[in-house]
């Protein structure tokens, strides 16, 4: 009958309905799984941070008033350096040069401040070198040069008399030269590349010794 059919119709749409409702919720399963991806998550971050402590007290500020770990401070220690002057003949390119290296470590070590009494003594040899990297097809003259300064040093310990350190390295800086004509551009250029690679080299030995002093090797 009519009656009948829509109380039967009614009927299904309400189960109809409550199985969607049903199926919408989520199952327990999922719960769990999408708790273990939480706690994974928190697990991760937490390791994380552990890690970056950790890792925190490997690292000490140059000029730091205090040290992790209670030891030597490294500004103490590196100002502690005693930097030989460089051996060079008078009055050449290499002579200034290698006063510009000493000055830049002298400067690093101690922060401008005055030096400590001396516990290792630092000599450097030094070489210089130039090089055309471009050179002009018509003029056959040299459009861009390469200024390089090759390094040897050693660390000493003035209580024991032992080399603790004995390294090498380099820089090579390049310049343009705008013409022959333009003398005093190509000096001031010259310059400029000779200043920039007495630092590099400079930065260098002190990042080398700042590792010995502060792992031991």
């Amino acid at each position: 009958m009519w009656w009948h059919d829509k109380r039967t119709h009614r009927s299904g749409f309400s189960a109809h309905r409550g199985a969607g409702q049903r199926g919408a919720a989520p199952a327990p399963a999922a719960l769990a799984h999408g708790r273990v991806l939480a706690h994974g998550r928190i697990i991760r971050a937490a390791a994380a941070l552990v890690i970056a402590a950790l890792a925190g007290g490997c690292f000490q500020p140059l000029y730091g008033e205090q040290s992790p770990t209670g030891g030597p401070v490294l500004r103490d220690q590196l100002s502690a350096v005693d930097v030989l002057q460089i051996a060079a003949p008078k009055g050449t390119d290499e002579a200034r040069i290698a006063v510009e290296i000493r000055n830049a470590l002298l400067y690093d070590f101690t922060g401008g401040g005055y030096p400590a009494p001396p516990t290792h003594r630092l000599k450097i040899a030094m070489a210089t070198t130039r090089a055309s990297i471009i050179v002009d097809v018509n003029t056959s003259r040299p459009d861009v040069e390469n200024y390089g300064i090759n390094v040897t040093y050693t660390l000493t310990e003035i209580g024991t008399g032992k080399i603790v350190v004995t390294g090498t390295t380099f820089a090579r800086v390049s310049y343009d030269i705008p013409g022959q004509e333009q003398r005093y551009a190509r000096v001031r250029g010259l310059r400029d590349a000779e200043l920039r690679a007495a630092k590099v080299v400079a930065d260098n030995i002190r990042s080398r010794l700042s590792s010995y002093f502060i792992a031991g090797t």
